[in-house]
């Protein structure tokens, strides 16, 4: 004998609400497995880096507690360098240098969000403990590809 829960179950109509259920759910488990892979964010930082203005290459500045990025380079529209990669550990200090309007730094995965700052010699610091990969952006000029990336190896 078989239950009325089972007759639904074998039923067609059952088994494509069934599929559509777990086609969801795995289409929204691979959507977060996507948006964040640790602490950093998992975008795919190589083509990330591609459409920066200004990125050349990663530079390394492993084995130093802080580091300085410029913010508005390159016709006010860049960091400089746009991409770094550090230790576990090492403070980030992007610098303003005046040009291009009002920047600011903004992780795509919120890890850490400056304000807006126009001004030279304005300076915004952030430390990464946690290994990963973080693209980061300046709002206003994000399609303009003002955008940058940190490494944490």
């Amino acid at each position: 004998m078989h239950s009325q829960r089972d007759a639904e179950r074998r039923s067609p109509g059952a088994r494509r609400s069934r599929r559509a259920v777990l086609g969801a759910v795995g289409s929204a488990l691979a959507l977060a497995g996507c948006l964040r892979s640790g602490s950093g964010d998992s975008v795919d930082y190589d083509e990330w880096l591609d459409g920066s203005n200004g990125y050349e290459s990663v530079v390394d500045r492993t084995g130093t507690d802080e580091t300085t990025v410029q913010v508005g380079t390159e016709g006010g529209l860049a960091f400089t360098p746009a991409a770094i990669e550090i230790d576990p550990g090492t403070t980030v200090v992007w610098e303003w240098t005046g040009k291009g309007g009002g920047h600011n730094v903004v992780a795509r995965d919120g890890t850490f969000e400056s304000q807006l700052y126009s001004d030279a010699g304005e300076t915004f610091s952030y430390t990464f403990e946690e290994s990963g990969e973080f693209p980061y952006y300046c709002e206003p000029h994000r399609p303009s590809g003002m955008q940058g990336g940190v490494a944490v190896r």
